[in-house]
């Protein structure tokens, strides 16, 4: 997606498996991380999840917000999509922020994750291989 909000970051995409829910999101995160504790291990159905935080309102679903499954309230919750159940975002930190699921993204962020987080509960059978710095919980 080639669309230049006034900000002057690009724009990215993002959807579900089924295509049901599309998003965009400007291309100017604050952090991007790999998460290892159980509930984002859980959510996702792998060793961690890879996330990148942005402020809420430089992130908005532009197709399928009725498609789109939330668990928790208005201020902090997790989307997915209802029918392919995709896990797409969730809105943190009283909402004024969203973690982006990075797997969900269409075209590719200028950020990288730069840590491992929550590794005192990580997957028993995962191995952290890479050189990122590990911390047991928030840094």
């Amino acid at each position: 997606m080639s669309l230049q909000p006034a900000s002057g970051h690009r724009m990215l995409s993002g959807e579900c498996v089924c295509g049901d829910v599309h998003y965009c999101v400007e291309d100017s995160f604050l952090y991007a991380l790999n998460c290892h504790c159980s509930q984002c291990r859980k959510a996702t159905g792998s060793a961690f999840k890879p996330l990148a935080g942005i402020e809420r309102d430089k992130f908005s679903v532009v197709k399928g917000g009725d498609a789109l499954l939330i668990f928790g309230e208005e201020n902090g919750h997790d989307a997915r999509c209802k029918r392919c159940g995709s896990h797409l975002y969730c809105v943190v930190r009283d909402g004024e922020y969203v973690h982006v699921s990075l797997g969900s993204l269409v075209d590719t962020p200028s950020i990288r994750p730069t840590a491992h987080i929550f590794v005192g509960s990580k997957a028993p059978w995962y191995t952290i291989t890479d050189d990122l710095p590990q911390h047991q919980e928030l840094p």
